[in-house]
């Protein structure tokens, strides 16, 4: 018996590495573009990124810098940040984490439906998904910042694409790669697996975590389970996700 129906990905750090390797270089650009004498070098971003969303970020740093910026300043900032991520993306291949096309292709496959859960904007997201799949969309729909009031951690993003699949969510998982997807995800009440991008993340110690995975793996190299079932194979696949879900079946009952 198939238990999994629906799964929800996360874009950034989850599917591929993007933070450093597009955001960051786009947020630089557009600082300079500005005449701003700011230049977030790796370790101020990773502290960045504990604030959700890219607005937010600048509007934060503006005020540990002391410079007077307007909402519209902040709102055309992030916007030129925006145009050459898009830039960036375009021109830079971007690889996706170890895995990921693989079980991607299996879920669509076995024809369960796959959604992206993303703190991005639906234009960035919709760029970099078809960039890193450019003949098949593997995906029903997005549910990106444009879409929500309220941003991850808050539960709302999940909520709103749990109502637009129709899937029950024990029958549904989540990857996420963040704390403040984690909890979103968890505050949904979705059996949620974590995989850590390359920017290291704390994780709280109240958070109760489904299962932490180091990746999903591939014939060159075994998923390490730090929490969660045993693998039965060399990597994450369909039948592991089925059997992750029994366990968090069996909790609930």
């Amino acid at each position: 018996m198939t238990y999994l129906e629906g799964v929800y990905w996360d874009l950034d750090g989850t599917i591929a590495n993007t933070e450093l390797e597009a955001h960051l270089p786009a947020f630089n650009i557009a600082f300079r573009d500005f005449g701003l004498n700011w230049k977030w070098d790796r370790s101020s971003y990773i502290k960045l990124l504990k604030i959700n969303g890219g607005r937010h970020r600048i509007s934060h740093y503006s005020e540990i810098m002391n410079e007077s910026l307007t909402y519209k300043d902040v709102i055309q900032i992030h916007q030129r940040k925006q145009f050459h991520y898009l830039n960036i993306v375009q021109n830079k291949k971007l690889d996706l984490k170890k895995g990921v096309d693989r079980l991607i292709r299996e879920l669509y496959e076995k024809k369960i439906r796959q959604f992206i859960v993303t703190s991005s904007s639906k234009k960035q997201a919709n760029l970099i998904t078809n960039h890193l799949f450019p003949k098949i969309n593997p995906f029903d729909f997005i549910i990106a910042s444009d879409d929500v009031d309220s941003h991850k951690p808050n539960p709302m993003p999940y909520l709103k694409a749990i109502k637009l699949s129709g899937i029950k969510n024990l029958r549904s998982i989540a990857f996420e790669d963040s704390a403040q997807g984690l909890k979103s995800a968890l505050q949904a009440k979705l059996p949620t697996i974590y995989i850590p991008s390359n920017i290291p993340t704390p994780i709280d110690k109240d958070i109760k975590m489904h299962c932490h995975l180091d990746s999903l793996g591939d014939e060159f190299y075994k998923t390490k389970v730090i929490k969660g079932p045993k693998l039965d194979n060399q990597y994450v696949d369909c039948s592991y996700l089925d059997k992750f879900l029994k366990t968090i079946s069996y909790a609930k009952n």
